[in-house]
């Protein structure tokens, strides 16, 4: 019986920082003015577009994360106090801040968390909403080793997360009777993995807060600090 664990890879194995850095270059200095940090702007921005393009994917109207992204800077500008947004910031400001996701880093300990899974014999999988490429390029750069045929992800498939679809297309990728888990920092995401049958792993570097009093129907099997204490509790209790 094979062993498999799939990661969520923004947020879970990939910080944030990099892109908040970047807003902080690019507008950090006019944001402060209206005593907005470049850090809660660019939480704000990046959580009302994963909104718009769930409702969006919901409503059979899919768009890529992205150019949702690209279309709510100046409307989330403006929800967060700024009067003017289009004399306050430019285009070429927008874009560049967006290319703050190109340059994003994987937590340090991502590549021990998942050669610790390799060598108690499972296979480690990336799944995510975005372009595979770019995914691919956060473990290149990081000097983490993942085949690109382990890189799943659901843009090309119409649906996004957490869309039980989404997640039943790498479950029936797997073994049937194969030992699956699905691992990440985002609770809502394991959440809905268990639904189609996944184990559930979460891990508090993102979130920090479970909330498990709103996650109450999550099949929750391991709830970790870091990264590592995920994997060695996945590890512990694949067991037997």
């Amino acid at each position: 019986m094979a062993k498999h664990v799939v990661f969520d890879i923004v947020g879970t194995c990939v910080s944030f920082d990099a892109y908040y850095e970047k807003i902080e270059r690019v507008m950090g200095p006019k944001l402060k003015q209206h005593s907005i940090t470049a850090k809660h702007f660019g939480f704000t921005w990046q959580t009302v577009a994963e909104l718009e393009f769930t409702f969006l994917s919901v409503a059979g109207s899919y768009l890529p994360y992205k150019d949702v992204m690209r279309g709510l800077f100046y409307r989330t500008l403006w929800m967060s106090g700024i009067a003017d947004p289009q004399a306050f910031a430019t285009d070429e400001e927008r874009e560049a801040c967006i290319e703050g996701y190109a340059s994003l880093q994987l937590r340090p300990d991502c590549g021990a968390c998942f050669q610790k899974l390799r060598d108690a014999g499972f296979t480690v999988w990336c799944f995510t909403t975005g372009d595979i490429q770019r995914v691919k390029g956060y473990f290149d750069r990081g000097g983490v080793d993942v085949p690109l045929d382990n890189v799943v992800s659901c843009d090309g498939l119409g649906v996004a997360k957490p869309a039980l679809a989404a997640y039943e297309s790498v479950w029936t990728r797997l073994g049937r009777d194969d030992v699956k888990w699905f691992a990440a920092a985002h609770m809502w995401d394991v959440a809905a993995a268990t639904k189609v049958g996944f184990r559930g792993a979460w891990s508090a570097v993102l979130e920090k807060e479970p909330c498990l009093d709103v996650f109450r129907d999550a099949k929750m099997e391991v709830v970790a600090g870091s990264l590592l204490e995920m994997a060695d509790s996945i590890i512990s209790k694949s067991q037997g």
